[in-house]
Formats: C-alpha cells, structure tokens, sequence
C-alpha cells in the first residue's frame, strides 16, 4: 500500500474583519519515490502518492527505456512490514530476454527535483530524436472548449487541497479517458500516458493530451514520445516547447479557457 494522497494539518485562518478561526486544512500528500529497474536505482522524483506504477512505467516509456508493456517482466513495490519507506521504491523488472539501455538515462540527465528532471544534458540530442506525428486527426473549434471543464471536474483531489496538477488524455471525440492528478506536472503526465502504455494503448496519434500548467520542454517531451498529436495547455508554452512542437508536427494550444485560446503551432489541424 502506498501512503495516502490527503493529509490534514492544523492552520489558522486569516480573514480581515473575521475573528482568527483555528481549523484542520487539507493538504496534497509529498513523498519521494525511487525507481529502480533491476534493482538498480535510476531515478528519485517527488510525487503524490497513488498510480506509481503508471508514473514508473510512464517514465521509462517517455525515456525510451521500455517500448512496449511486454518489456515489463514484473512491476512491485518493494515492501518490508519492519522498513515502510520501502513502499516509496517500486521495482522494474525486464522481461525475459529484454534488454534495457540504462546509460540513456545517465546521459541525459544531470539530477532530480521536484519540478521534473531538470538538466537535460543533450537536449540537441533529444531533439534529433523527435519524429514527425505525421497524424491526420483534424479537430472542430469547439473540441477544444470543452476540454478544460471536463478535466476540472475530474479533479477529486485537487477540489479538496487545492495543490495538484493534472494530466488529462481525451479521445478524437473529447472524451476524457485518463486523468492522473500529481504534486508535480510531469508526473501527472508520466501516470496518465503510463496508463495508456500500460494497457497496450500507445502510440496515441488520434489522442490529446491536456495539462492544468503551462507547457514545457519535458511535457511536450513525454507527449512526443508517445506519439500524441495535440497538446493543450492552461498556462503558456515555453519557447522550446514551441520549437519540439514545431518539428514533431504537433498542435500546441496554450492559455485554453472555456471560450478561448492560442494557438502556437499545428494551425492546419484545426477547423477554424
């Protein structure tokens, strides 16, 4: 069992003209999860508890270390009754005859913390990489109206502390298929397309991949590798965002509201 993703704290409550008022609030739960493949640590990240094994298959898939579920042999935590951290480290075991190329990882990254794995140390490579959707999905205006309120109601955790993001991947249709909730934006995105990849639904080249943050280099990262095709986003893009964007041959959407939004790159996939 994992530890539970609302804790509650005593605060006092500050209101001008209103008496101070003490009260239990409640908070977003934080911990640290290590992921180890073969038991062989390859990264620490800070989440909220609660869909780890998405997050950690999501984050190797995103990585290019796992192409398909079947590379998975076993996925668990590691768990001692005497030792309860341990629920904070799950396990990745290849399958048989599976070889994982862990050396990626350590090229490509510098360290951890808990907005992403920041640092990337090859990015011109990372870039090199990034392959054209080639997608034919073409999507209506009022899609994409939609797309916000459905992810904001599907926030259960988020409605009680207030302290999440979310990750949202939609159907061609609009329809909301996964949604992760996190303490970090990326994670949120490595559990919703963890999910995906998981029950053997990637790649997700008809799909739209929603986030309650802004857009950056290591979300449009994910989405490309997971082939999606659309990419919206609460807040702004990055400008490399906008450049991974442009060369995979996504559409990227910022500043999405109930009645407005832009439109950075992919214009001729939208009916306008």
């Amino acid at each position: 069992m994992t530890s539970p993703r609302i804790a509650r704290h005593g605060t006092r409550k500050i209101e001008q003209g209103i008496p101070h008022e003490q009260d239990l609030d409640e908070l977003a739960v934080e911990e640290p999860l290590e992921v180890r493949v073969n038991d062989e640590p390859v990264v620490v990240t800070m989440r909220t508890p609660g869909e780890d094994f998405d997050l950690a298959a999501g984050f190797l898939f995103t990585e290019g270390i796992l192409k398909s579920p079947d590379d998975i042999g076993a996925l668990r935590y590691c768990q001692d009754e005497k030792h309860p951290d341990l629920r904070n480290i799950v396990n990745v075991t290849p399958a048989a005859g599976v070889s994982v190329d862990l050396s990626r990882l350590k090229r490509n990254f510098y360290a951890t913390s808990s907005c992403g794995i920041c640092g990337k140390a090859a990015i011109e490579n990372i870039k090199m990489e990034v392959k054209p959707t080639n997608s034919k999905l073409r999507l209506k205006l009022e899609f994409f109206y939609s797309l916000g309120q459905t992810l904001r109601k599907a926030q259960t955790v988020f409605e009680r502390t207030g302290g999440l993001h979310a990750a949202g991947i939609f159907d061609a249709h609009g329809t909301l298929l996964v949604l992760r909730e996190d303490i970090g934006r990326h994670n949120a995105t490595d559990k919703a397309i963890g999910s995906m990849f998981l029950n053997g639904r990637v790649p997700l080249d008809r799909h739209i991949l929603m986030v309650s943050g802004r857009a950056s280099f290591e979300i449009m990262q994910k989405a490309m590798m997971a082939g999606i095709s659309a990419v919206c986003a609460v807040s702004a893009p990055s400008s490399l965002a906008v450049e991974i964007a442009q060369q995979a041959g996504m559409t990227l959407v910022g500043f999405l509201r109930a009645d407005a939004f832009n439109i950075y790159t992919g214009a001729e996939h939208i009916e306008v």
